[in-house]
């Protein structure tokens, strides 16, 4: 279009939004709507303008206003709304000649875009809203968004496959809100009743998604609004297509029943009714299908369950063999085990038996014991078995009192075993790092000039100069090399002695620890074996000789009349006088647990 022939108010409108502010484009881009309604719909005349419209670019502005924030407009959602309608009446009925693939390839998709974009920010503002007229005008400016689309729609058949395909249309249809839900639903009738075959254009999972949310809606309100629209566009997705009609009986199997018991008599039953008979056609054309499907698998399900028979039939011995084996071998367990329970019950009736046996003889021989001895020793005779009898309680008091403090403190020791270990370890690894730590050479000094270098030579001079070396004579510097030797020899000896010295102190230590573990880990007298006592038995023959002969002497010693161990009162438990063990006992273990 050449500006020659370009209308004057489109041209004089191209160059006020050229010339103007960014925020004050809004508002002279509304004045199309005037130009627009100045001609009759479908004439020349109205061609022309929309073409130079869109030859200047307003309809890119129309777009880039739609896209900004509405907050920051001229009116706010109010122009925004009216700049959207002004959009579709521009793109309806427009001829392009120059390029027309981008127009329809890319501008429209893109106006589409832009169109739901605003029609889902008008949807939030208008669930969002407190106030009933914040409501009403939101509710107004989303039904102007969504009659743009539909205009659009019906000037561009091509869009339909381009809005049900878009994201934000169906964000808008999946909504709980019964006012703009049910303008949605006006959308989506519109886009069939303008191009029918669009359901079979688009892909599978959006299909389902758009019949997905009809059903949902159905199932979900009681609104009749709601239920008419959602019915309205079910009948018309069954009316188009048989292959649909079986898509809703096979997917949505309960869909008769809602809509029977649920929807009935709410003021559409004819539309419901219609819908109805094609569901129930569709189902009884397919029953044939269904039975004869049903009698193969039934078949199928007669020759599988006669197999597995016979073949559990054909297995049946050799189960029989293992059922009368495991049965045999269970009553055998069972025979074995009340056998020993028996034998248990006998040996410790017998062991009962015994034990009454030696109380009585041992009471018999007391009795003889009574009757032999003289009436004036028997007094003495009881104290002295008084006396037997408190040292033995004692005795075996003491060494439970003994195990029971030793068990609580083996925690203790096993944490000081532990610390000692570490500690040997680390001084260990620290000795080999400060013996392998070599002396690092001489390095000059970095970042010296050659004037500090030779300053520092000066220095030096002058330093050797005001203190000269003494001279040493040949004698003398033998008699200090002679001495060197010697402290050297000196040096060396000591130091392979303190090497034999901490070798020795390692080994007593790795024995001390040796016998801790064998004391911390010894069985009780109970559970003493051949075994355990080997363990405990000296290496060294003059070791174990004098440990058994201190070991009889304590047997004597305990063993000794109350009359012997008379002035012993103030002495501690289990004290031996020296001069009668004559033993180093302190390096004797002795072992057990309770």
């Amino acid at each position: 279009v050449g500006l020659v022939a370009a209308d004057p108010r489109v041209l004089a409108l191209a160059a006020q939004v050229t010339e103007s502010r960014e925020q004050d484009i809004p508002l002279l881009l509304l004045k199309l709507k005037g130009i627009l309604s100045s001609t009759s719909l479908g004439s020349e005349e109205s061609k022309k303008i929309k073409q130079d419209i869109y030859s200047y670019d307003l309809t890119q502005y129309c777009m880039l206003v739609l896209r900004q924030d509405h907050f920051r407009l001229h009116g706010g959602w109010a122009t925004a709304a009216q700049l959207a309608e002004i959009l579709s009446h521009c793109c309806v009925g427009l001829e392009v000649k120059e390029d027309p693939e981008e127009f329809h390839k890319k501008f429209l998709p893109s106006a589409i875009d832009n169109l739901l974009v605003l029609g889902r920010r008008l949807q939030a503002r208008f669930i969002r809203a407190i106030k009933d007229e914040e409501k009403q005008d939101f509710l107004r400016w989303f039904q102007t968004v969504t009659d743009a689309i539909c205009w659009l729609l019906g000037g561009h058949i091509q869009l339909a496959a381009c809005v049900l395909q878009n994201d934000h249309f169906l964000q808008l249809l999946i909504t709980d809100d019964v006012e703009t839900a049910i303008l949605m639903m006006s959308v989506l009738h519109s886009i069939l009743k303008v191009n029918s075959s669009v359901l079979l254009q688009v892909d599978e999972e959006t299909l389902h998604c758009v019949l997905d949310e009809l059903v949902y809606k159905l199932s979900s309100t009681t609104n009749p609004v709601i239920g008419n629209a959602a019915t309205k566009l079910l009948l018309v997705v069954a009316k188009f297509c048989k292959q649909l009609v079986k898509l809703l009986t096979t997917r949505y199997k309960g869909l008769k029943g809602l809509l029977t018991k649920q929807w009935t008599g709410k003021g559409f039953d004819r539309d419901l009714s219609q819908l109805l008979d094609l569901l129930f056609l569709e189902q009884s054309s397919g029953k044939g299908e269904m039975q004869r499907q049903h009698q193969a698998a039934c078949i199928i399900q007669a020759m599988w369950r006669g197999f597995q028979t016979r073949k559990r039939l054909k297995k049946l011995p050799q189960a029989v063999t293992t059922l009368q084996r495991s049965f045999r071998a269970k009553r055998e367990q069972e025979l074995q085990h009340l056998k020993k329970q028996k034998e248990d019950e006998a040996l410790k009736l017998q062991m009962e038996l015994q034990r009454q046996r030696a109380m009585r003889l041992f009471h018999e021989r007391q009795l003889a014991l009574l009757k032999i001895i003289h009436a004036s020793q028997v007094d003495k005779y009881m104290e002295e078995m008084e006396g037997k009898s408190a040292l033995t309680i004692q005795r075996f008091w003491r060494g439970y009192r003994a195990r029971r403090n030793f068990h609580q403190q083996r925690q203790s020791l096993k944490e000081y075993k532990a610390a000692v270990l570490i500690q040997r370890a680390v001084c260990t690894f620290l000795e080999k790092r400060r013996k392998r730590r070599s002396l690092s050479p001489w390095k000059d000094p970095k970042g010296l000039t050659d004037e500090q270098r030779l300053a520092l030579q000066q220095k030096v001079d002058d330093y050797i100069k005001l203190h000269p070396a003494s001279q040493m004579s040949e004698e003398r510097s033998k008699e200090l090399h002679m001495q060197a030797q010697e402290k050297l020899a000196q040096f060396l000896m000591r130091s392979r002695l303190d090497q034999r010295a901490a070798q020795r102190r390692e080994t007593l230590l790795a024995q001390v620890n040796t016998d801790v573990e064998l004391l911390m880990n010894a069985p009780g007298l109970a559970e003493t074996t051949e075994k355990d006592l080997d363990v405990f038995t000296s290496r060294s023959v003059p070791v174990a000789t004098k440990a058994r002969q201190s070991h009889n002497t304590m047997l004597k010693y305990t063993h000794w009349p109350w009359w012997k161990k008379l002035g012993d009162e103030f002495m501690e438990d289990d004290v031996i006088p020296d001069d009668d063990l004559n033993a180093e006992l302190g390096t004797l273990f002795i072992g057990g647990r309770k």
